[in-house]
């Protein structure tokens, strides 16, 4: 077994993955490494739960940031059996995670029938051609920015993020 941590972590988010599979979760495992050398499992709970936000990566950052008591994951490395999806990605950047480190690709997963080329491609294609769309409403007399303008006011007493 090769020692560096890289390998340790990635041969774990793989086996988490492969374990999952025997406990009603899909084929996904994540294992969040802090800085510090904190690690946090994540596997995929989509059906178990019916939660199709609980991704392998998702569910390793939420135990992370619960645990930590933050929402900063600056530093950490998330290692993933399977190249995260856009989904996940953008978690991991709003988690500010340093780096991914995955295993499989996205072709390995559209070959066992976990094709994410659709959301890949959704943000590339014209609003008018995509197959959900997403369209902005003027609500009268509830301006927009209402929130944002709370949000200003509080600047003394808010976290940022």
């Amino acid at each position: 077994m090769s020692s560096t941590s890289d390998d340790i972590y990635l041969a774990q988010a793989i086996r988490l993955a492969t374990e999952n599979v025997a406990n009603d979760g899909g084929p996904f495992g994540a294992v969040v490494v802090t800085a510090e050398g904190a690690a946090f499992e994540g596997v995929n709970r989509v059906t178990a739960n019916n939660d199709p936000t609980a991704h392998a990566e998702v569910t390793a950052i939420r135990n992370a940031c619960a645990t930590l008591g933050t929402f900063d994951l600056t530093g950490a490395v998330l290692y993933t059996s399977c190249e995260p999806c856009p989904m996940c990605l953008a978690s991991s950047l709003w988690a500010r995670v340093d780096r991914v480190v995955f295993a499989a690709d996205r072709h390995d997963a559209a070959s066992a029938g976990f094709d994410d080329a659709a959301f890949y491609e959704y943000f590339d294609m014209p609003q008018e051609q995509r197959s959900m769309q997403v369209a902005q409403l003027a609500v009268e007399g509830t301006p927009a920015m209402a929130p944002f303008d709370a949000w200003t006011a509080a600047a003394s007493e808010r976290i940022d993020y």
